[in-house]
């Protein structure tokens, strides 16, 4: 296991763009990490980088300190997991599970016993004889996971979006398996994903990225509570964050919905917004008051969210079952902690 630090890393393909921005990151040893963007944001090159499929253009990798920068794949001690399963045809569940070790000439019992240990956490106790080729994807996919689980001497394991085969029940119980693995053993773990749930119940620290930069990264509760621009406050949440716009007026920050606050000293003007989420609306309670018609309701198990208007302000609240009806005009309440003020798409307070 090793901590994994990102020096003036960046890259480009060809001379052109950058696929990834320069940037300087250090991933703590034994930590679960998740990248998590769109399509082509350049998570995957950052992961590839780590591996040594890649070579940047720019910076260094280090693995506890040391410069591995120019090193391979196989002089880095990783493990690393696909989006397409990777199997061996010919082989047997086992023997695939085996393989990793037995290129390392472990002997046959210690080989068995790890083998069977980690079959039995994936489910695949029950298929250790049958051909790998026989399985369906998703299994195939267990397969991959657990070639990389089954060394406990890697450096770290990379998962490129791993899950996406996997049935959606199975994932819930993969990521627990993971984050038990972790736990036990204290691999490093990196996860890309484009998926928000992956990512918020996997990992320790979740890095947002877009457009080949690393927006922010923080804890799962840092980055729902105090999302450090726009684009996270939309990407991550469902429903995203409410963005209502404001403006500054007599050294105050006020909405035409009724939200306002003090406006800060270092506030200098730009496009201003407020952001809260659908979650911290509530019925009764202290707080602003903030006024609209109910539009739309659809229903999220227990609770319901309720999309209401103010003018030429829409707003989306998360509410209890049967609280309002569309047409009604619905007063809501927002504790003045859970109000955020972006200016230019970046967080002001």
């Amino acid at each position: 296991m090793s901590e994994i630090t990102l020096e003036n890393l960046g890259h480009s393909y060809a001379g052109g763009a950058y696929a990834l921005k320069p940037l300087n990151m250090t991933w703590a040893d034994g930590r679960t990490y998740a990248l998590l963007g769109p399509s082509g944001c350049g998570k995957s090159t950052m992961l590839n980088i780590i591996s040594g499929i890649l070579r940047p253009t720019e910076g260094r990798v280090l693995f506890d300190g040391q410069d591995v920068t120019a090193k391979g794949i196989g002089q880095r001690n990783i493990a690393q997991v696909f989006q397409v399963p990777v199997i061996y045809k010919s082989m047997t569940v086992a023997d695939n599970l085996a393989f990793p070790l037995v290129c390392r000439r472990m002997p046959q019992a210690a080989i068995h016993k790890r083998v069977t240990a980690i079959a039995e956490r994936l489910g695949l106790a029950p298929m250790l004889k049958r051909s790998a080729n026989a399985l369906t994807a998703d299994q195939k996919q267990l397969i991959s996971l657990g070639r990389g689980l089954v060394r406990d001497d890697v450096s770290a394991i990379l998962l490129d979006e791993p899950l996406t085969v996997i049935d959606p029940q199975m994932k819930f119980e993969l990521r627990k398996i993971l984050k038990e693995i972790n736990a036990e053993f204290k691999i490093t773990m990196v996860l890309v994903t484009h998926d928000q749930t992956e990512a918020m119940t996997f990992a320790d620290t979740v890095v947002v990225m877009n457009h080949g930069e690393v927006i922010q990264a923080g804890g799962p509760q840092e980055l729902f509570d105090r999302p450090a621009t726009n684009y996270i406050g939309y990407f991550i949440g469902s429903p995203p964050m409410n963005f209502i716009p404001a403006e500054k007026k007599s050294g105050q920050v006020q909405s035409a919905v009724g939200l306002a606050q003090a406006a800060p000293v270092s506030l200098n003007g730009g496009e201003l917004v407020f952001g809260f989420r659908p979650e911290h609306l509530t019925v009764t309670g202290p707080g602003q008051a903030l006024r609209g018609k109910v539009e739309r309701i659809w229903f999220e198990g227990l609770d319901q969210v309720v999309e209401l208007s103010s003018g030429a302000s829409r707003f989306r609240a998360r509410l209890p079952d049967g609280i309002g009806t569309v047409g009604q005009d619905l007063t809501l309440h927002l504790p003045d902690d859970r109000l955020r003020l972006y200016c230019n798409d970046k967080l002001v307070v």
